[in-house]
């Protein structure tokens, strides 16, 4: 069975090994102490153990949510009580009074995942959908629209850029990238992707881009972040 690493915001690492127990929280008693002074994080705010093969992360707050982000960049809510599979890397926020703190937990990759020879994941063809082509100005606009859910630590903001500060950032037209944001998400929802159409639009645009890799943390440097 492997261990699994945890790694705190301030670059401490912790090895738990197989059948072992990390805690976190406020108190000065848990594996990783996030602040002891700071009274919107709960005692004992989670945990990592192990369960058969299955690494889990349980929220033992009673009454504080932790939030989980993907290997996508997508942000997901855990209540308390509630526990998640670690698979692959996650992050791990703890919101508190004082400020927010985040752990990497690096686990065993799920079954499946898609990865090259040299164990880096290599992402989907430029095809998605049933026969729709993102073609590189359409990941140009992805990654300027959707940058938020790539950054990692602070700058980590799961919400789609307005239009005009997205445009800015490629020194494109406003009415440029909608065009092109508009005219791939009716194509995709033409050709049978749910979820693309209504206020949450562009939620779903960015879930279904991240979760099929048509970009990646890889695509930041091509608007300099």
């Amino acid at each position: 069975m492997a261990d699994l690493v945890v790694t705190s915001k301030a670059g401490v690492t912790h090895s738990v090994p197989a059948g072992g127990t990390l805690t976190f929280g406020r108190a000065t008693s848990c594996t990783v102490c996030l602040h002891p002074e700071d009274g919107g994080i709960s005692r004992i705010a989670g945990q990592v153990t192990q369960v058969g093969d299955v690494w889990f992360v349980t929220n033992r707050s009673g009454s504080r949510p932790l939030a989980l982000v993907d290997r996508f960049g997508l942000r997901r809510v855990l209540g308390p009580g509630e526990r998640n599979p670690v698979e692959g890397r996650i992050r791990v926020l703890v919101d508190g009074s004082l400020g927010s703190h985040e752990l990497v937990l690096a686990g065993p990759e799920p079954d499946g995942a898609d990865a090259g020879e040299d164990g880096m994941v290599t992402g989907l063809p430029t095809v998605a959908g049933a026969g729709v082509i993102v073609n590189d100005a359409d990941r140009l606009a992805l990654v300027a629209m959707f940058a938020g859910y790539l950054l990692e630590g602070d700058r980590y903001d799961p919400v789609p850029r307005p239009y005009g500060a997205a445009a800015k950032r490629l020194g494109w037209e406003r009415t440029t990238l909608i065009k092109r944001i508009e005219y791939l998400r009716a194509r995709l929802t033409k050709a049978g992707v749910p979820n693309l159409q209504g206020f949450t639009a562009l939620q779903g645009l960015a879930e279904y881009v991240l979760t099929n890799r048509i970009i990646t943390p890889a695509d930041l440097v091509r608007i300099g972040l």
